[in-house]
């Protein structure tokens, strides 16, 4: 069975208080096909977890407000998002530097200044990793591998209209230049449709989707 390409409908967390860093990491990222939300320190990004779950975080380190090392072990305390991957870009490249992130929580610890190639290898890397683990997860849970969301969960028509396009593997941006909507009503309802579900992100809400032919 072919593998996936990583890029496909995979949303990225990027968080910078460097606006000219987040604008070219941004820009790089959503070129290669990836959708990417932003923040400027911990503090936000931890707001923006409460209604969105990302694929993957792409954290600095010294941030105002709260730092990547704050926030990554609120992140990883939480188990809603516990599991997510988490790599750090920082201008500290010392050993301990380094040490000190990973035993924070980090997955990946990049320094700045750094080749966008291989921050895509990275992310890359990461996904394919996190993809393997909810399989190997998947096959050894009791209740098999199929999504499971609370019985009741009714969704609306515009909310049903957009899970098949997400199922379709449609990015936001896409989904709503076919409903004619902005594509920030088409994150409230992505976000309100994992709310319901208690599900992770698009790829989980899509897999549920198809296995209960609503796609």
């Amino acid at each position: 069975m072919k593998e996936p390409s990583m890029k496909d409908h995979k949303r990225l967390l990027l968080i910078d208080d460097d606006p000219n860093l987040i604008l070219l990491v941004k820009d790089y990222l959503e070129f290669r096909g990836y959708e990417v939300i932003t923040a400027e320190n911990g503090r936000e990004a931890l707001e923006i977890l409460e209604q969105d779950v990302p694929d993957m975080i792409i954290c600095d380190v010294m941030m105002p407000e709260m730092d990547g090392y704050t926030f990554v072990e609120q992140v990883r305390q939480n188990e809603r998002t516990s599991w997510i991957p988490v790599l750090f870009l920082s201008a500290k490249g010392q050993s301990a530097d380094r040490v000190k992130g990973l035993n924070k929580g980090a997955d990946v610890y990049m320094v700045k200044p750094f080749e966008p190639e291989e921050l895509v290898a990275q992310v890359e890397s990461s996904l394919k990793q996190t993809i393997r683990w909810k399989e190997h997860q998947a096959k050894g849970g009791e209740n098999g591998s199929r999504i499971q969301v609370p019985f009741d969960v009714q969704l609306t028509p515009t909310e049903l209209k957009v899970v098949q396009f997400v199922a379709r593997g449609l990015a936001n941006r896409e989904i709503a230049e076919e409903l004619n909507v902005s594509q920030r009503t088409v994150e409230s309802h992505v976000s309100n449709m994992l709310g319901k579900t208690n599900l992770h992100n698009r790829t989980e809400l899509a897999r549920w989707a198809i296995e209960n032919q609503m796609a």
